[in-house]
């Protein structure tokens, strides 16, 4: 019999460290599952989050994480297609599946979502409870900690280059910011066939690190201020396909800057800054696309589950390092510092 009790990372004061605290265990209502969690990386929001405390919650207490994946042990009333024993991983937000979106396969922009540590609690626990919509099968092969990172980590990426960067094998990529998300993009962008990568990041190992993953060049802005002339330089002209994972307007004009005639620039990072745009005779001109891109479609998920576990994408080096429930804010404190090598971090509530 499961105990009424657990444990949580809970965030009570936005830049204060989480307390770990004993919480009820909830229980799933109609449509809802509740899942033991294995896993649960740590990502860039839980930063803004938990550290900086420039994203809004709606209440606190509230136990944070977003990337879930563990074994489904009780399901609500309603609930079919899914089993206790199963191995599922989470979309990161606890979608509707019925609104004009869910119905076209387009989550990303569920009109009900609420956000995991955010709105309600989420995957830093030992259990946590889930719309049975937002579970994706885990397949025999595929571990829990890749299973969390694929959900957030690994398939935001995918969703930008696909879904709306459309990128066709042979074309030009430029990805600045190479952090957890760049590095996956440029993993994906090569395995996807992507003919020339440039990489851009202020920080070396971020560099180091895009080469490692496929990329073809990498500049430091800081070095290189002008980093599209040195693409222009290397590769003969701009790129077909630029993704921005930084959310400035610093790095939005520049990644416009790297496109060719006809490119597409898809902006990934968030932030409150208003980036301008090119001239329009030269944009216009020049056919050029600015594009959204925000979170994933569980498709994006479920394709990368099957192609980790069809040996078709190595993410044996994703996993940068793994911590107990109690390591938690160490966790975060190494993800928020710059230039530590890091790709993604998961913490495991059951150890």
């Amino acid at each position: 019999m499961m105990a009424a009790t657990m444990l949580a990372a809970r965030l009570h004061r936005p830049g204060e460290p989480l307390v770990i605290e004993s919480v009820a265990v909830p229980q799933p209502g109609p449509g809802q599952i509740l899942l033991e969690v294995a896993a649960c990386g740590l990502c860039g929001t839980d930063i803004h989050l938990a550290v900086e405390g420039d994203i809004p919650v709606a209440r606190t207490p509230i136990t944070l994480g977003h990337e879930a994946a563990g074994t489904v042990v009780r399901l609500g009333e309603g609930v079919a297609g899914l089993t206790v024993g199963q191995r599922v991983a989470l979309f990161p937000s606890p979608i509707c599946g019925q609104c004009r979106f869910c119905r076209q396969g387009r989550e990303s922009l569920c009109e009900a979502t609420q956000a995991y540590g955010m709105s309600q609690d989420g995957a830093l626990a030992r259990c946590m409870v889930a719309p049975a919509h937002g579970a994706v099968a885990i397949p025999d092969g595929v571990d829990f900690a890749t299973a969390a990172i694929v959900t957030d980590g690994v398939s935001t990426p995918l969703h930008a280059l696909r879904s709306r960067g459309a990128l066709r094998a042979g074309e030009a990529v430029a990805v600045v910011g190479c952090g957890g998300l760049g590095a996956h993009a440029i993993l994906l962008a090569r395995m996807m066939g992507a003919g020339y990568i440039a990489a851009i990041d202020t920080q070396p190992q971020a560099r180091a690190r895009a080469l490692e993953f496929g990329a073809d060049l990498a500049i430091d802005p800081a070095e290189q201020p002008q980093p599209a002339r040195a693409i222009r330089a290397a590769f003969g002209r701009g790129v077909d396909l630029a993704l921005e994972f930084v959310g400035r307007p610093e790095t939005v004009e520049l990644t416009l800057r790297c496109l060719d005639t006809g490119g597409r620039a898809v902006l990934v990072g968030v932030g409150p800054g208003r980036p301008a745009l090119p001239p329009l005779l030269a944009f216009v001109g020049r056919e050029q696309a600015v594009l959204g891109s925000f979170g994933m479609d569980k498709r994006d998920i479920a394709d990368l589950l099957q192609l980790v576990a069809r040996g078709r994408l190595d993410l044996s080096r994703s996993v940068t390092r793994v911590f107990p429930l109690a390591g938690v804010n160490d966790a975060l404190g190494l993800l928020a510092k710059k230039d530590t090598g890091i790709v993604r971090l998961v913490v495991e509530p059951g150890r």
